[in-house]
């Protein structure tokens, strides 16, 4: 993922909503949210080049995100951080202990930021602060810095999230059209990441769209307290949507649509 906005808490009944994008290069082979046939009380995309995921959920309330550091230069890890997700939604760990665990390994992976959770608690490790943290009920947002970094595209897309979590009735479509937005801001608002200029025009949008790199997909999630889940992607190539799933449970019914 290279964009997640998400509140933790934000009222009963409601425990959980995530609208993130994934955002990677569009030769990049991977499969769409699907329970996994190996394990199907996971609910995942997965990558098919170095395997994991980026974001994921299990039926009993555990949940995984992953953003990466944009730092140009930096030495990849031996280790694909896509498996960091998966390893936690496959285990039995508390997000306290998970992350405890991942500290001392952390130089083994590129830089990231790694959120995991169960119907309890929420926790966030930035691979360069090292520092897990238990999050407070609130909204936040990550893209390719620290959490909560002020990139104009992330204060954005948080302050459409705070506005639909306003209305009386929200669902998982309304988290799907805030991660539409193309808007970018005027350069001199953009961060400087070490890219080139025309590159960080081209990621400064919420959705992003090029021939080679852009949004491959935009994912709503809402859980609530009595443990029903919804989840609703959409995925995009270079010209276009591509699919939708449609993920509710606990009549576990998945639609995909062409």
């Amino acid at each position: 993922m290279c964009l997640i906005v998400f509140a933790w808490q934000p009222r009963q009944p409601v425990q959980l909503v995530v609208a993130a994008n994934r955002d990677e290069f569009h030769e990049r082979p991977s499969q769409p949210l699907a329970p996994w046939t190996e394990m199907p009380e996971l609910i995942a995309g997965r990558d098919l080049q170095a395997g994991g995921t980026w974001m994921g959920m299990t039926l009993d309330g555990r949940f995984a995100a992953l953003t990466n550091i944009r730092c140009p230069g930096q030495i990849a890890g031996p280790r694909s951080r896509g498996e960091l997700p998966e390893r936690y939604l496959r285990g039995q760990f508390s997000p306290e202990v998970y992350l405890s665990q991942l500290q001392a390994q952390r130089s083994d992976y590129a830089g990231f930021n790694l959120l995991v959770g169960d119907t309890q608690s929420l926790w966030h490790l930035n691979s360069q602060e090292g520092m897990p943290r238990r999050l407070e009920p609130g909204i936040y947002g990550l893209s390719n810095a620290s959490l909560d970094t002020p990139w104009p595209k992330l204060v954005r897309a948080k302050s459409a999230l705070a506005s639909s979590l306003e209305q009386e009735h929200f669902d998982a479509e309304a988290l799907l059209q805030l991660l539409t937005d193309t808007w970018k801001p005027a350069t001199d608002r953009l961060p400087n990441t070490g890219v080139t200029p025309e590159l960080e025009v081209l990621l400064s949008s919420i959705f992003i769209t090029s021939q080679n790199y852009g949004t491959r997909a935009s994912t709503a999630l809402i859980r609530r307290s009595d443990g029903s889940l919804e989840i609703l992607e959409r995925s995009f190539g270079p010209d276009g949507r591509l699919g939708e799933v449609h993920f509710i449970h606990p009549e576990s019914r998945r639609e995909p649509n062409p």
